[in-house]
């Protein structure tokens, strides 16, 4: 098996069955803050353009740049989908032109033209934006799991797959914590280096659980490019930043005893066969070298370069002319409606403060307004541009968008909530009623609603909604109104699938009354 790194989370993966391209990443992502490191942007695009399957491990925007597979992968190439409840992904790669899609089951193996694959799906609200996954390829004699920046909780179907020859895993870190929090400098560095130690310690733990001949570190850091954000980039090893480079990484696994680690940049070819490893980097050894002995000359010098680009992106954005309360208010007090579990999480307000105006969002009285000093536990303050694009996109996952852009300050008393964060993961029906159908199943008892004569679990068994609000009942037969799904009351049983159950009995209290 033959491995070419494309950059961050992506590589080619060329076997004698085919081959496959995964997370191609090369335009920046989350409002140009993220560029991919070391950079790539001087690949051969047509070694990897036309794969005979491609991977998307999940919607984050440093593994699915829409742009470039509209523009540089052929559509001929099959999709390997992850079995995510929402096929939000796959509508993506559908509108970009992907026709053949090998829709997988979670945790299973599936034979594909003489490869065998399995992809492990992970599907909690906090999950990436609703979802993350990892690739296991096994092609009859190299076997890689490519995890990207997924964090698998269950190993066993992973460990019943392997061996491995090769692991390929995230090591930094890929979040806006804690640099943009308003806390004391000391208490920044110490949850920073927290938060380092904590990152590092779990892909350890993670190479070890899974034993793999060899490890690449992969998936961060990005490259900040940016004036505003070029700080955030570890430039000088310090122990408090949560970017550490893939060398500080593989210097951690050595002084903990693992010397299996072997460094990959844009363009390195990996060898995989019988049971042995072999690099080989597109540049000499010294080059590589002065990328990270040398960070930050290399970071300017990068910057430089794409330094019109990120002016463009830029002068995209709008410039305030909207109505912002007009906007979210009706389309955010919706989602509270429904957002019961959400709400209680929350348990608080949210201020929004964008631009010279603030807003909150209450999730005790389920509305949003302009503020008038109601005390709010949780405060961001967002550039108004940024605010009025994903408002004019109608952007459902404002964490994908904007909050991963690093582009905000925020406060807060108390720990880390992470219903917050999810209320801006979820930004329509269909995401809240997920997340709350999650939530729901979390707890220990099964919730009934009456209907008519019988009693129904609250949750919809195809994507959670909550048919207390969108079921309805005629003729026997209960529809879910979100996304049309049909039951017989009497039995349970589904007509739209064969895999799915409804759980009803006789409601004793109606059939007697």
């Amino acid at each position: 098996m033959r491995i070419t790194f494309v950059g961050h989370a992506s590589m080619f993966i060329e076997t004698e069955h085919g081959s496959i391209l995964c997370d191609p990443w090369f335009n920046p992502a989350f409002f140009a803050s993220w560029f991919p490191f070391p950079s790539n942007e001087y690949l051969d695009l047509s070694r990897i353009s036309r794969p005979d399957y491609l991977y998307v491990s999940h919607l984050h925007h440093d593994h699915f740049d829409p742009q470039f597979l509209a523009e540089h992968v052929s559509k001929d190439a099959t999709v390997l989908l992850p079995d995510y409840p929402m096929d939000h992904l796959g509508k993506e790669l559908a509108d970009l032109g992907f026709q053949r899609f090998v829709r997988t089951t979670n945790s299973q193996p599936v034979e594909v033209d003489g490869l065998r694959i399995m992809i492990e799906a992970l599907v909690a609200p906090t999950d990436g934006p609703i979802g993350d996954s990892g690739l296991a390829v096994d092609d009859g004699e190299t076997r890689i799991f490519n995890q990207n920046d997924s964090r698998p909780t269950e190993l066993e179907s992973l460990l019943a797959f392997g061996p491995y020859d090769g692991h390929f895993l995230q090591f930094s870190g890929a979040i806006w914590f804690p640099m943009v929090y308003d806390f004391a400098p000391k208490m920044k560095q110490a949850l920073g280096r927290k938060k380092r130690a904590v990152e590092m310690a779990r892909a350890k733990r993670y190479a070890e659980e899974l034993g793999g001949t060899s490890v690449f570190p992969c998936a961060g850091p990005p490259a900040f490019l940016d004036d505003d954000l070029f700080d955030l980039n570890d430039f000088d090893r310090d122990p408090a930043n949560i970017f550490p480079d893939q060398q500080v990484f593989l210097e951690y696994l050595r002084s903990e005893g693992m010397d299996n680690a072997r460094l990959l940049i844009p363009g390195t070819v990996a060898t995989l066969q019988d049971g042995k490893c072999e690099v080989e980097h597109p540049v000499p050894e010294a080059e590589v070298d002065r990328i990270f002995a040398r960070k930050r000359e290399y970071l300017e010098a990068y910057r430089a370069r794409r330094r019109s680009c990120i002016q463009a992106a830029r002068a995209s954005w709008p410039q305030p002319d909207i109505d912002i309360l007009a906007e979210i208010k009706p389309w955010w007090e919706g989602i509270l409606e429904q957002a019961d579990l959400t709400c209680a999480g929350v348990n608080g307000r949210v201020l929004l403060e964008v631009g010279h105006e603030s807003f909150v969002i209450d999730f005790l009285d389920r509305r949003v307004d302009r503020w008038h000093g109601e005390e709010c536990r949780y405060r961001f303050r967002i550039d108004q541009a940024l605010v009025e694009r994903c408002i004019a996109r109608r952007d459902e996952d404002w964490v994908n968008e904007l909050f991963l852009s690093c582009r905000f300050e925020a406060q807060r008393d108390g720990p880390y909530n992470e219903y917050v964060y999810n209320f801006f993961k979820c930004l329509s029906a269909e995401r809240i009623q997920y997340a709350e159908g999650y939530f729901a199943e979390q707890a220990p008892v099964l919730e009934l609603y009456p209907f008519g004569d019988y009693l129904v679990q609250r949750r919809c068994p195809h994507l959670k909604a909550d048919l207390a609000r969108f079921g309805e009942v005629e003729d026997g037969v209960l529809t879910c109104q979100l996304h049309g799904w049909q039951f017989e009351l009497e039995t349970g049983r589904c007509l739209t699938s064969d895999d799915r159950r409804l759980y009803t009995k006789p409601n004793r209290d109606e059939a007697t009354s």
